[in-house]
């Protein structure tokens, strides 16, 4: 159970902040005339971020088994970029999705390979957070982690675009994009103590 509750808290608390592609996948809920026409981008945005969380769980743990310090190293610095990322994340200002126009299909699909695959931060969290925290579990344990943080990954783009679509006819107060962003960071803090007490455990 503990690597399922391990990538479910620290999935949510990496893709809960709404940056670029999770506004842009949420704008598609509202802007879209229906729910079926935003699904493009959203799974293209569930997808890529399915092939990062892969390929950063198994290329690291590859390398990293092999070499303790360079174990302790990442994570180490997994746990400097979670701190300052909640900093960031805790004092981001809301975010405003207003005056933009419905996508068609091809252009919804570039626009979320872009935003998901040459983001920085979508890079950094797979690569730099997600791939360093998998690094304590090998074979089954690894496998329920890998689960937890792409299912969570599927459940959020999923959510968002359909709250985006129920929402689309309401104003929405900047106060709710404001609260994701406090929880989110708090997720992060969160998962940078549990990493902390791992290393000396």
């Amino acid at each position: 159970m503990e690597p399922l509750l391990h990538g479910i808290l620290l999935a949510f608390g990496l893709i809960l902040p709404l940056g670029v592609q999770n506004i842009f996948v949420f704008t598609q809920g509202v802007t879209q005339p229906s729910i079926v026409k935003a699904l493009p981008a959203t799974i293209t945005a569930a997808i890529c971020d399915t092939v990062l969380i892969v390929l950063a769980i198994l290329g690291l743990s590859l390398i990293v088994l092999q070499f303790e310090w360079l174990r302790l190293v990442l994570l180490v610095g997994g746990i400097l970029f979670l701190l300052y990322m909640g900093k960031v994340t805790w004092t981001s200002p809301a975010a405003n999705v207003e005056g933009e126009e419905a996508l068609p299909l091809k252009k919804q699909i570039l626009f979320a390979l872009s935003v998901s695959l040459l983001n920085p931060h979508a890079l950094l969290d797979t690569i730099g957070v997600i791939g360093t925290s998998a690094i304590k579990y090998s074979g089954q344990e690894q496998f329920l982690f890998t689960l937890a943080c792409v299912v969570v990954s599927w459940i959020w783009f999923l959510g968002l675009v359909t709250l985006g679509a129920i929402l689309k006819k309401f104003h929405i107060p900047n106060k709710i994009f404001i609260l994701f962003n406090k929880c989110s960071a708090l997720f992060i803090w969160g998962t940078a103590l549990y990493l902390l007490m791992g290393i000396f455990s």
